[in-house]
């Protein structure tokens, strides 16, 4: 699954706001029982993985120019849930984009 959220501040600024903000991307998946883990392999990609509800979903999220890529590898059986996980995506990564 691949999810874009647009940005339009300087690719710097989306770089430190998600590295400082990363945290919280657990409190943000519905059910408070996620576990996130990140890394960062290179300046523009950072890996993610989300252990929630008995499952491990793993995916990158690349700093393009005017764009966040988000893209989620999510097991055939959760293929049903791609619409509700992309639009919580979008939402939720203009979120983390957004001055605190």
């Amino acid at each position: 699954m691949r999810v874009a959220v647009p940005f339009d501040i300087p690719r710097a600024e989306v770089r430190d706001r998600l590295k400082n903000r990363s945290h919280e991307i657990a409190h943000q998946i519905p059910g408070g029982v996620a576990e996130v883990e990140t890394d960062w392999p290179s300046e523009d990609r950072m890996n993610l993985t989300v252990n929630a509800l008995g499952q491990k979903l793993r995916g990158t999220v690349d700093i393009e120019d005017n764009q966040l890529v988000f893209q989620i590898a999510l097991p055939m059986a959760l293929s049903f849930i791609e619409p509700v996980v992309a639009g919580a995506i979008k939402q939720q990564g203009q979120k983390l984009l957004t001055e605190s």
